[in-house]
């Protein structure tokens, strides 16, 4: 599969996988900004991408960034139709602020394939072993 990727800023970095085999791909703020403890920005990556249809790209957290700083994304589905800049929204659930970097690694992006379900109103749904089981239904240890 081929990524088509625009640079809507000179300073932007691609994505890049940062190991043989990994899932995601980097992406890279094209910005400094602060993210001020308990609050959320918007940062800018500085493209844009074109992918095959039937695929939506997905953006998650950097473990690091998450484990180590409370960095966490919110939102993040894109479809094969939009093209528009990837901005990302970054929460800063510590207690402390967060300065992104110009060219810092802020979150990473999967490729998905997606299906597309036909939707059925039913009046009932069938019996499955779990049933109704909400938060904890399994145990907690």
């Amino acid at each position: 599969m081929i990524i088509k990727i625009k640079k809507l800023n000179p300073e932007a970095k691609l994505p890049s996988y940062a190991h043989e085999g990994d899932a995601g791909l980097d992406l890279f703020s094209c910005e400094d900004k602060l993210i001020r403890a308990g609050t959320r920005e918007i940062i800018s990556t500085g493209i844009a991408m074109e992918y095959p249809k039937d695929y939506a790209t997905l953006v998650w957290d950097k473990s690091g960034m998450a484990a180590k700083f409370g960095i966490k994304v919110l939102g993040g589905v894109f479809e094969h139709i939009y093209r528009g800049e990837y901005m990302i929204i970054l929460l800063n659930t510590s207690h402390e602020d967060y300065q992104v970097k110009k060219g810092q690694k802020i979150a990473q992006l999967l490729v998905q394939p997606i299906a597309h379900a036909e939707i059925e109103e039913v009046e009932k749904l069938s019996e499955s072993s779990r049933g109704e089981g909400r938060f904890g239904s399994t145990g907690l240890i």
